[in-house]
């Protein structure tokens, strides 16, 4: 009796043990480490992760798309990712007293231990990791446009401004959490409306150029078919910011009296009413003003007034820089997770400047190498976004909560479903022609 009670007590001890050190580990990770965000948290941080590089590229989106199906694509879109963002932030708690606070485990909820690893999370660190290539890139080329406007020269190669643009997060990826970048991407977010305001009324300024033509911009039935495909990518990538949003809801405290669904729910819409001022005047005038001729970034259509266009492309690199740092966060996240959880590396200043230092430097490489901006946009969005932003949510929604056959609530995400796999089958074949015949012309590091 006495040996039964002394086992007893050693395994209590032990599992006590175990669950102060996952704790510890818990209170070290990126996602899990802080939980005292408030509501504007959410709103400036969805703001950051969504509004980035790729409304830059509406307008040139809109050339490839025409007025009518682009118009109402960018509406649509808007409507659904809405919709999905919404059933993540409720599928947060939706078992009480439990917190999903990774993708992917909400992903394992809905599909299985496994089985829910493999959906979510080779999509999720694809995307995280695309945004952030991208993201090299668009710092690079907007800190080499503002070279360019100001000292009125372009001696200096893409390449070394992208390593210029990827030196700060050298020092910036060592901010442990989403809560200790609050105020790089508050930065962000208010320079992406900035430089977005500043996109549209310099344009609208400017005036309906004298040979704008709202024809397609390809002469063969195949270029405009392709465009059209790559332009649904971009505008995929436009409402990229599903990828972080249960990590961004992870920060906010919960009770059984205030879930933290209201707050967040609070702050997505808010964030939602942000991204319409953004995109849809710089979609609509961009395009209005320039037609078919616009660049593939609005800003470089932009030459005057100089002082302007230079700032606005100043208030890029600012953004960029927070939206980095919003995506790199969870990709940190399952890093450490893996090497602490798996691997049992233990939780210090070593491995956390390993990891993020490598990642970095990886991103850094991989955009100076391959700097297809357009290209890029449209091949990432299609392939990566469009499952984990327009679909993969109803799929879980359906799985999880299981809505009656032939009900508005299983229609509505059957259609969201068939729309997204359309979007992940028909963006990758326009961006990755793009990717080509950019490639042909393209020298490296030049």
């Amino acid at each position: 009796m006495e040996t039964q009670t002394t086992y007893e007590d050693n395994s209590l001890g032990s599992v006590k043990e175990k669950s102060a050190k996952e704790k510890a580990v818990d209170d070290w990770l990126p996602i899990t480490s802080s939980r005292n965000a408030k509501w504007w948290y959410s709103a400036f941080h969805n703001v950051t992760a969504m509004v980035g590089a790729g409304v830059l590229s509406l307008p040139y989106a809109m050339a490839e798309l025409g007025w009518g199906p682009g118009v109402a694509i960018l509406i649509l879109s808007w409507i659904i990712t809405l919709y999905t963002l919404w059933q993540m932030v409720e599928m947060h708690e939706m078992i009480p007293g439990k917190r999903f606070d990774r993708y992917h485990e909400l992903g394992q909820q809905a599909f299985g231990e496994k089985l829910g690893l493999w959906i979510v999370v080779p999509q999720q660190l694809l995307v995280e990791v695309s945004v952030d290539i991208v993201y090299m890139v668009t710092g690079g080329k907007s800190l080499k446009q503002f070279h360019d406007l100001v000292t009125k020269k372009s001696d200096i190669k893409l390449t070394y401004f992208i390593m210029i643009f990827g030196s700060c997060h050298f020092f910036l990826a060592f901010l442990p959490n989403f809560n200790a970048i609050a105020g790089v991407s508050l930065a962000a977010a208010v320079m992406s409306l900035s430089y977005s305001t500043i996109a549209w009324t310099a344009s609208a300024a400017k005036g309906v150029q004298g040979n704008v033509s709202y024809d397609y911009k390809a002469s063969t039935t195949t270029g405009k078919v392709f465009a059209f495909f790559n332009a649904l990518g971009e505008v995929a990538f436009a409402y990229a910011g599903h990828n972080v949003v249960l990590e961004i809801q992870a920060t906010i405290p919960s009770t059984p009296e205030k879930p933290s669904k209201k707050p967040m729910w609070k702050g997505v819409v808010v964030a939602y009413i942000i991204v319409a001022i953004c995109y849809f005047p710089v979609s609509l005038v961009g395009y209005y003003i320039f037609g078919n001729g616009v660049e593939d970034d609005i800003l470089v259509s932009l030459n005057h007034p100089t002082w302007l266009i230079a700032m606005a492309n100043l208030f890029v690199v600012v953004h960029v820089i927070g939206s980095y740092q919003v995506y790199a966060i969870p990709v940190f996240d399952m890093l450490e997770t893996t090497l602490v959880k798996k691997f049992h590396f233990t939780p210090c200043f070593r491995l956390r400047f390993f990891t993020r230092t490598t990642y970095v430097a990886l991103t850094m490489f991989l955009g100076m190498t391959f700097p297809f901006f357009s290209g890029l946009l449209g091949f990432f969005g299609g392939f990566a976004f469009a499952p984990t932003t327009y679909f993969l949510p109803c799929v879980m929604w359906l799985a999880i909560y299981k809505p009656r056959r032939f009900s508005l609530s299983w229609f509505t995400n059957w259609i969201c479903i068939i729309l997204g796999v359309l979007l992940m089958i028909l963006g990758p074949i326009g961006g990755l022609r793009q990717i080509i015949l950019d490639a042909k012309t393209y020298q490296f590091y030049s």
